[in-house]
């Protein structure tokens, strides 16, 4: 299995659980009421996607894909903080495109050149150990906080291939023996339509200068609709700066040379208009056949290009192909560089702001629904075995506005109250 391309995967990532918080108290001699020493939690690790430049292909997913940061460790007496979760790394290739779903909304993040990271899912907070809840009045609180669970998402992964050259063209016209005549890449080849099925990637040294040709499998009508394999193939042109138009001049599958050309460009054009503007060569192929040769006068007066863009190859015999690549090789040269420069550039999901003291409450069932990004985080790092952490709810409600919103909204007594996972049972206090 070793080099096959996979362009395609679901991952699952969790970042680590923050470590909780301690409730301890001071136990020392001569010291008759010791206070609060209980220390906090550590943060759990985060998870990354880093975009690495030795890698084409997204095929160990395919054997590996749920993944799990370290838990932060818990605090303890004496204010021994809890050490946070170690980071997980994922590594991916340059043109890996990252889409999830947050709270409802579609998210995307793409990773174009080596060195980029994704945070894709955040480690919890550690809880607070109960050093932080004493008070003047309160001077032994027996609280603390849970840790805050990890980010949990499903993430789809979608390689477009980063390379130089595309190699375009329907079935059999002969992109695959190209690719294998001027570089060492070994593609399947054979005698019948989609031989191809996975793009191949090949390095094309010439003197001092290199550049990657990818052959696109070979599209067929209707492939910007997906017919076929048609939207799987066509984005992998999307990145390329330069194309080359195989076209078999003989026509040896019964159709017309010609028809090909013009079909495969709509096809381009329909699936992205920017794409039927790329730079483009055409090798009309074959040309060791009497059939090809009797086609290429027609061919080069119809095909609107310039004649130096037009090149008449064989990838049998080699024939002119020395040419084409010299040319192509030109052609890079003079465009500007592409943005695939390795960085260290660090991305978030675009998730937009959100006032964290926002809530909302709303019926659900017999109860009500309380939602808002602080309360609900409130919930998820609170110890209900705690006797003192259900009346720091009942504080935090109050102050917040949300007990006087539920009023308002017509909450009766003994009324459940859902926030997060916990169910609260409503009590009216005079």
């Amino acid at each position: 299995m070793a080099g096959e391309f996979f362009d395609n995967a679901r991952i699952r990532v969790a970042a680590g659980d923050g470590g909780d918080g301690s409730a301890s108290l001071r136990r020392e001699a001569h010291v008759p009421r010791g206070g609060p020493d209980g220390g906090d939690g550590g943060r759990g690790g985060h998870i990354y996607l880093l975009a690495d430049r030795h890698l084409n292909t997204l095929l160990p997913f395919r054997e590996k894909n749920r993944f799990k940061a370290e838990r932060g460790g818990n605090g303890g007496g004496s204010r021994k903080y809890g050490r946070d979760g170690q980071d997980l790394v994922i590594r991916v290739p340059p043109g890996t495109l990252a889409r999830t779903t947050i709270d409802g909304e579609a998210y995307e993040v793409d990773l174009t050149a080596p060195g980029m990271r994704l945070l894709a899912a955040r480690g919890g907070k550690g809880g607070l150990g109960n050093v932080h809840f004493a008070t003047s009045t309160h001077q032994t609180p027996r609280i603390a906080e849970l840790g805050q669970p990890g980010e949990v998402f499903e993430i789809d992964l979608e390689l477009k291939l980063l390379a130089d050259v595309g190699l375009v063209g329907f079935p059999n016209a002969g992109k695959s023996t190209l690719l294998s005549v001027i570089s060492a890449a070994r593609p399947k080849i054979g005698a019948y339509p989609f031989t191809t099925i996975q793009p191949n990637l090949g390095v094309v040294a010439l003197g001092d200068l290199s550049f990657v040709v990818a052959d696109i499998p070979g599209l067929i009508e209707g492939a910007h609709r997906g017919v076929g394999l048609g939207h799987d193939f066509l984005r992998h042109v999307e990145r390329t700066r330069l194309l080359i138009h195989v076209v078999d001049a003989a026509g040896i599958d019964g159709r017309d040379p010609l028809d090909d050309y013009h079909k495969i460009n709509e096809e381009l054009r329909l699936y992205q208009p920017e794409l039927a503007k790329r730079p483009q060569l055409v090798a009309l192929n074959k040309v060791d056949l009497p059939e090809a040769q009797a086609n290429l006068a027609r061919l080069r007066a119809a095909i609107a290009l310039p004649s130096a863009m037009i090149f008449e190859i064989s990838g049998a015999t080699h024939a002119g192909v020395d040419s084409l690549i010299q040319a192509a090789a030109a052609q890079l040269a003079a465009m500007p560089l592409p943005t695939s420069n390795p960085t260290q550039e660090d991305l978030v999901w675009p998730v937009p702001e959100v006032d964290e003291r926002f809530f909302s409450v709303q019926p659900e069932g017999n109860g009500w629904r309380v939602r808002g990004k602080r309360i609900e985080r409130l919930i998820s790092m609170t110890n209900f075995a705690q006797t003192e952490a259900l009346m720091r709810i009942q504080r935090v409600l109050e102050a917040s506005g949300i007990s006087a919103a539920l009023l308002a909204a017509g909450i009766q007594e003994g009324d459940p109250v859902y926030i997060e996972k916990a169910e609260l049972i409503w009590s009216n206090q005079e």
